[in-house]
């Protein structure tokens, strides 16, 4: 399989919010992808094959030095073929070429092996406050 990977790539809302719900398992929404990402990110990465959208990361940022991995998701059909890892490895380009010293993520535990392991974050202390 061949895969393409795009900084601040060309996609279409529909195609980012039917991957947005199968990767956490809602149904679709009216969120206006572009306008979000315009409006909140430093940048985004789109993975596609044969043209399709098949992943795709979200990198917000604090205008500073600070970016944060949002939206990690992969199609169904070509998970375990390295689309996630690929993706995390162009964000952090991505962050690196614009003066980001870090980039930040949260996951749930199950995704560890694959944010610590395969994509070499490593582990630190953190706080979450419930809002809703």
């Amino acid at each position: 399989m061949t895969f393409t990977y795009e900084w601040r790539g060309d996609f279409g809302n529909a195609a980012v919010e039917a991957l947005h719900a199968e990767a956490f398992g809602h149904g679709p929404t009216a969120t206006d992808w572009h306008a979000r990402l315009h409006r909140h990110s430093l940048g985004w990465v789109c993975a596609y094959r044969d043209g399709r959208l098949v992943g795709f990361v979200n990198v917000a940022w604090d205008g500073g030095v600070h970016a944060f991995l949002l939206d990690t998701m992969v199609a169904r059909e070509v998970r375990a073929a390295g689309v996630g890892t690929a993706l995390v490895a162009a964000a952090a380009r991505g962050a690196r070429a614009a003066h980001c010293d870090w980039l930040h993520v949260d996951f749930e535990e199950q995704l560890r092996p694959f944010y610590l392991d395969a994509c070499g974050f490593r582990p630190t202390a953190a706080g979450l406050l419930a809002l809703r």
